[in-house]
């Protein structure tokens, strides 16, 4: 499960330096920019999500440990 995760937040990170460069500074909220702000915010909560997998599997197995 580990490894699961931190191959998904590698892939995420990938995909948000990929639509940096396809993002329009003058003007981001149009055509294909939104879409990659879209795309961004999206990997970014999967790198969240992920982050928070990871801190409740510990938990979990303390917990586990305890009993």
């Amino acid at each position: 499960m580990k490894l699961l995760t931190i191959i998904l937040s590698i892939i995420a990170l990938g995909l948000i330096i990929f639509n940096t460069t396809l993002i329009n500074l003058e003007s981001p909220f149009t055509g294909d920019s939104i879409v990659a702000l879209i795309t961004i915010l999206a990997s970014l909560c999967v790198i969240v999500m992920m982050a928070i997998l990871r801190v409740s599997k510990n938990i979990e197995q303390k917990v586990k440990g305890q009993k």
